[in-house]
């Protein structure tokens, strides 16, 4: 995927987050963004608006789904990987 995917998960992140696209990490955990709950919500379906996919409902349960949301990185994976499929 393209750095400008990458670039644009990390600016709806960090906006919620209220910082700059550049201060996520990708080891950062939304809890480590200061994240909560609703704001992950919002985040997901500003995601889901952005890239014009659908998260599963139970992301927030990375046992049941595979999209994971533990930290930046593998929301980033994932999402791109919802992107792709959707390009195939």
């Amino acid at each position: 995927m393209t750095n400008t995917i990458r670039y644009r998960i990390k600016a709806i992140i960090a906006e919620q987050a209220m910082l700059e696209a550049d201060q996520v990490s990708e080891d950062a955990t939304p809890e480590d963004l200061g994240i909560d709950s609703l704001g992950l919500v919002e985040s997901i379906f500003a995601l889901e608006e952005e890239f014009d996919i659908s998260i599963p409902f139970n992301a927030n349960e990375p046992e049941k789904s595979d999209f994971d949301i533990t930290n930046m990185g593998t929301i980033i994976a994932a999402v791109e990987r919802l992107v792709s499929q959707k390009a195939a």
